[in-house]
């Protein structure tokens, strides 16, 4: 007992400062790369590809670029292109280092951070690039800027080569290709349908913003262009559906230094469809956004139906569940400073969207209804077919229930014959 007493003593006397592990920077991604794209499952993996092709689209938010192209690659390998300005080469001011490498080798270093270089963007809290490369076997970078094409290689986050000029060139652009480690990842390949899903979701929110996807292995090419942005997106969600208005709805316009933009479309289905984004990240989990929104759509419905008298004194007010019945809706928002809940960003948490939001789609709402009653009423009678149908179930469960209570508290067969 002494000995193990002794054995404990010890250990304590060797718990001292320098114990305490320190990871920093890309050391600190590789051990735990979790906590920076989600797991290194094959969400983790995409994530990586989603991180470069949100830095080309937040080159075009800024409006430096109209083209960006993902090419899969013969060996497995992964290039995204875009045609922006092209990441800085010359030397960082507080790195001592060309801008380039600090991106790529430094958390926190990117041009998201100073508040110039992008009013908007959305990739991941700025991280991006330096976690690409430390979770890659191989990175090769291209830079097209200042009349001149650069190149440089990168493997597991380390710098392998000086900054390399390829020659004159009068286009711009960055051009990024890695191969994903497989140290990290226990499963390198990329699904195709996954990433053309991301991508085609990105052409909707960017209107007018040409993204090519090219397979190599399959030998397929197909461009995503959306002139209507998600205006088209709501019609293709709606496609072969049986839509209650021809045209969707669409509104955009800025509150609060805050860019809203929403497209809705009814049908005469009973699922709610709706698809809410914050700065071009898919918010799976809604957030301030989407409950801005809901908000706003049940009062503008309740309002008119009460108005129109399709709902009565006395009655009570339809629910959100009513109001979304057949609804197929797109909200997509654009501000400087998101909060997001966890480092993949499933929901948005800023607060003062919500008020922002759930005012303008109120304001705009209730002028198309004012300017179309006969969608104002064909959407009031659908949510409220929607309140008679949930009240008809509720009673036939209630009743369900009462009967099956009594049956329980009927009398057994000999005793209900004595008792006739």
């Amino acid at each position: 007992m002494q000995q193990e007493k002794d054995h404990v003593k010890n250990n304590n006397n060797n718990y001292t400062a320098s114990e305490i592990e320190v990871l920093e920077g890309i050391e600190a991604v590789r051990r735990r790369p979790g906590m920076y794209i989600g797991s290194t499952s094959s969400r983790g993996l995409h994530q990586l590809v989603f991180e470069l092709i949100d830095n080309s689209v937040d080159e075009s938010l800024a409006g430096y670029c109209d083209l960006v192209k993902i090419i899969l690659n013969h060996d497995g390998s992964i290039t995204v292109s875009d045609n922006g300005r092209g990441i800085p080469v010359d030397i960082h001011p507080a790195t001592g280092r060309p801008a380039v490498e600090a991106t790529l080798t430094l958390l926190h270093a990117g041009g998201k951070f100073g508040g110039h270089g992008y009013e908007i963007s959305g990739g991941l809290h700025g991280v991006g690039l330096a976690v690409v490369n430390a979770l890659s076997s191989m990175l090769h970078i291209e830079i097209k800027r200042d009349g001149t094409h650069y190149s440089q290689e990168y493997a597991r986050g380390k710098v392998l080569s000086d900054i390399q000029e390829l020659g004159p060139t009068d286009e711009t652009g960055t051009r990024v290709t890695f191969v994903p480690d497989s140290e990290i990842f226990p499963d390198v390949s990329f699904n195709r349908d996954y990433l053309s899903a991301r991508i085609r979701d990105l052409s909707y929110l960017n209107k007018g913003l040409h993204l090519i996807f090219i397979d190599e292995i399959e030998e397929k090419e197909k461009e995503f262009h959306h002139e209507g942005g998600i205006a088209d997106f709501v019609r293709d969600i709606n496609k072969n559906k049986d839509v209650l208005h021809n045209e969707p709805f669409y509104l955009e316009t800025i509150k609060d230094d805050i860019v809203v933009e929403v497209a809705i479309q009814y049908n005469s289905g009973y699922v709610e469809n709706i698809f809410s984004y914050a700065n071009n990240i898919h918010t799976q989990e809604g957030g301030t956004h989407e409950t801005g929104f809901k908000t706003a759509m049940t009062r503008v419905v309740n309002d008119y139906a009460r108005r129109s008298g399709l709902i009565k004194d006395g009655e009570q007010n339809l629910t959100g569940e009513d109001v979304r019945e057949g609804l197929s809706a797109v909200i997509s928002i654009k501000l400087k400073e998101p909060q997001f809940e966890g480092q993949t960003k499933t929901k948005l948490g800023n607060s003062e969207v919500r008020g922002a939001v759930d005012s303008v789609v109120t304001e705009y709402m209730a002028t198309f209804f004012e300017e179309n009653p006969g969608h104002a009423k064909i959407i009031s009678e659908k949510s409220l077919q929607a309140s008679r149908a949930r009240d008809a179930a509720r009673k036939a469960r209630d009743l369900t229930r009462r009967k099956s209570a009594l049956d329980h508290l009927s009398l057994p067969g000999k005793l209900a014959d004595c008792s006739s």
